[in-house]
């Protein structure tokens, strides 16, 4: 471990290898790199997807009204009755994936292109989308180091899920609204990463979040999901409202709301560690809270499991989820200038990652243990964003989408054969409960053998790739914790205590998770058990595709120091550092400004050796707690889900009902609203509102009743009135 590290020796390694480049000569090559790479159609990256929405939108159409003329005539309307089904369910098949393959080899393309050195972003504007007064902003995009690694992990994982629901989804009636919003969630996501300004992620931002409802809310006639969308909507609204309110602060202090200015502005504007930048880093945090499930507001991403499995690793894997995250990574120069910020940040995060680890222990829906895994693995995203590793923060989002998408079709496939097991049984089965499974390697071996894959690379198991992200961010916590001048240096040790624990207990319950699924005795019954069976090829190839991922996507960044020591056995690595030195060039500038000294954490220099040494203490452990896990959770007998009554203790009950958080929120939050609400109705809207329309109702038919007094039918009555009036006009025009 780090002790007594000098912040002079850690901020001396951020200058890249061969010693520092004059600016000048920096400018004049970044402009150049700049000047000679043009991006092949980066719009049509964004468009794609959203093509792909309008085609199956009509498509859904279409289905809809095949669906309401066969109601109107009396009889039930199933597109797979006939030997094929019709167009408006064999289309989407194609376009979905198809739109989504052409993105990702878009981004294939000017990924390949991109300089590496490109310093200057490259920005295209498209139009003036708001002009007014002072302000201005553009539909545009902006292609970076950071943007483009994102782009690739969105339209990558996303056209495999893609691929992958084509199998799972194939018999749902409303196949063509699923791809139809499947492309949307895709396209709004690209909008996030690719937008070239807070604002421009906004819409990105929000609308991702209009499509997590409309997908986990995809089976609305079941009230249940339905309000599962709606919980994950609300959530999200609150956390955007200090994201709205940062942006206000931003426009308000450099009159735009465009990265390249801000950032370039930031130092000059704001004092470092100063209440203004702090406010607005904070309000950012709330944001990203809201997106990526953190404390307090985590409590939406486990019922997004109402949604179809795809959705939800697409959710987790690809998109929304890791916008808060990517945010936080792109405004690292704010974050740099925010000392205090970046304390909270990590707490939250490694907080957050502890709560979640304790929930999976004790869950046993195998999609809620996945998702509170997410929430957990998110958690050490934002430890390591809050410790200035941005780099590492990336590193870890990149590898989790594999593996975690890998986990997710998994359970997927899982799902899809006790759904059809669960057809012939006896009576009912809970085809996502851990406790009526069991033994299913024998039926579903593939799915086994890449699930484990998964499951040993988010457990920090060498050589999967989890082992290289997760381990670098509990390394340099430990390394920012020892740094001399880091005033929060004893708290940082802390956080690394407790993302070491984090880590331990993520290695037990996801191999909990594999061995109440794949192992043991089956639980199914004999009835179901005989129709279990292996995912279809289409469902299959994906996750092999993970697979490999899951195994070889942490050697894009091993570190210098495990290169060095092992230089013997496989030679220079030609990938050693990779994606810290493709993504200096938008981290460098917080680099340079970390208030603490200590240099942005993914250049501090191992210390010592320290770095191999934890990386094999790290290994060990974590294949430890697998192998313990192993005889504990395979030693235990379970019982199908309707014979067992869950936890009985206090501690197991307490951590199986989610630390009581959703009855705390009722009780202190809902339960209020909702008494105030009936207040306003039966005092303001009844009493005030209504009083006074009723009141004014009633005027009228007494005034009107009392001018009929007048009407009685008889002209010199009303010629009497006539006259009296115009004396009265007259007298008033001569005397006043």
């Amino acid at each position: 471990m780090v002790t007594g590290v000098s912040a002079a020796s850690l901020a001396g390694s951020l200058a890249p290898a061969g010693g520092p480049v004059p600016a000048a000569a920096a400018a004049a090559g970044a402009s150049q790199a700049a000047a000679e790479w043009e991006p092949v159609l980066p719009g049509l990256i964004v468009l794609l997807p959203l093509l792909g929405f309008v085609l199956n939108s009509i498509l859904a159409l279409r289905s809809a009204r095949h669906s309401s003329a066969a109601l109107r005539e009396g009889r039930d309307w199933d597109p797979f009755a006939g030997s094929r089904p019709p167009a408006t369910h064999r289309l989407p098949t194609w376009i979905g994936p198809g739109v989504m393959g052409l993105a990702f080899a878009l981004a294939v393309l000017n990924f390949l292109g991109m300089p590496a050195d490109l310093h200057d972003p490259v920005v295209r504007s498209y139009w003036g989308w708001i002009v007014t007064g002072d302000l201005r902003i553009d539909a545009a995009i902006q292609l970076d180091q950071l943007s483009m690694i994102m782009t690739l992990v969105v339209t990558g994982v996303g056209f495999l899920i893609h691929v992958f629901s084509v199998g799972y989804m194939g018999r749902d009636p409303g196949y063509p609204r699923y791809f139809a919003y499947l492309n949307l969630f895709v396209f709004f996501m690209l909008v996030l990463v690719l937008g070239s300004g807070f604002a421009t992620m906004f819409v990105g931002w929000e609308g991702v979040g209009l499509c997590s409802y409309l997908l986990i809310g995809y089976w609305f006639s079941d009230r249940e999901k339905s309000d599962a969308g709606k919980k994950a909507f609300i959530v999200n609204r609150i956390g955007d409202v200090g994201f709205l309110l940062a942006m206000f602060l931003l426009f308000k202090g450099f009159g735009t709301l465009d990265f390249i200015p801000i950032f370039a502005g930031a130092e000059d504007h704001f004092a470092a560690g100063g209440a203004t930048i702090t406010a607005i880093t904070l309000l950012l945090m709330l944001g990203a809270a809201g997106k990526s499930a953190q404390l307090p507001l985590h409590i939406w991403l486990p019922d997004a499991m109402a949604g179809p499995t795809p959705v939800s690793a697409l959710i987790h894997a690809a998109t929304m989820v890791t916008a808060g995250v990517y945010m936080v990574a792109r405004s690292s120069v704010l974050y740099a200038l925010a000392p205090t910020s970046q304390v909270i940040v990590a707490g939250i995060g490694v907080l957050t990652a502890l709560l979640a680890a304790t929930i999976a222990l004790q869950q046993y829906d195998i999609k809620k243990v996945l998702a509170y895994s997410t929430v957990s693995q998110l958690g050490f995203m934002f430890l390591a964003v809050g410790v200035g590793a941005f780099t590492a923060g990336i590193f870890h989002l990149v590898t989790h989408a594999f593996f975690k998408a890998l986990l997710f079709l998994g359970a997927g496939a899982v799902i899809h054969a006790m759904h059809d097991a669960a057809h012939h049984g006896d009576g009912h089965l809970d085809e996502q409960d851990m406790r009526n499974m069991g033994g299913l390697r024998r039926y579903m071996p593939v799915t086994c053998v890449v699930m484990w894959i998964a499951t040993l690379a988010i457990a920090g198991i060498w050589p999967f790739a989890g082992f290289f992200s997760k381990d670098e961010i509990i390394w340099y916590t430990a390394a920012w914790a020892g740094a001399e001048s880091n005033p929060f240096g004893q708290l940082y040790a802390v956080y690394w205590g407790l993302a070491l624990l984090t880590a331990l207990l993520t290695a037990f319950y996801m191999t909990r998770l594999m061995v109440m699924t794949f192992h043991g005795a089956n639980r199914t019954g004999k009835a179901a058990s005989s129709h279990l069976h292996e995912a279809p090829n289409v469902m299959t190839v994906p996750l092999v595709v993970l697979a490999v991922l899951s195994v070889f996507g942490g050697w894009i960044n091993v570190p210098d120091a495990l290169g060095e020591s092992f230089a013997g056995l496989w030679g220079a690595l030609p990938m050693s550092e990779w994606l810290h030195h493709w993504l200096e060039p938008v981290t460098h500038t917080a680099a340079e400004i970390q208030v603490a000294g200590i240099g942005e954490a993914s250049y501090v220099a191992p210390v010592g050796g320290g770095e191999v040494v934890w990386a094999l203490i790290s290994t060990v452990a974590a294949a430890a707690i697998v192998a313990a896990a192993v005889m504990v959770v395979g030693r235990r007998k379970y019982v199908p889900a309707a014979e067992d009554p869950g936890p009985q203790s206090a501690l197991p009950r307490f951590v199986y009902n989610k630390w009581y958080f959703d009855e705390l929120y009722d009780a202190v939050v809902v339960r209020p609203v909702l008494g105030l609400s009936r207040w306003c109705w039966k005092v303001i809207d009844t009493v005030v509102i209504d009083g006074f329309v009723n009141f004014t109702g009633n005027f009228a038919r007494l005034a009107g009743w009392g001018t009929s007094l007048f009407q009685t039918g008889q002209v010199n009555m009303y010629a009497f009135v006539l006259t009296l009036g115009v004396l009265c006009v007259l007298g008033a025009a001569v005397f006043l």
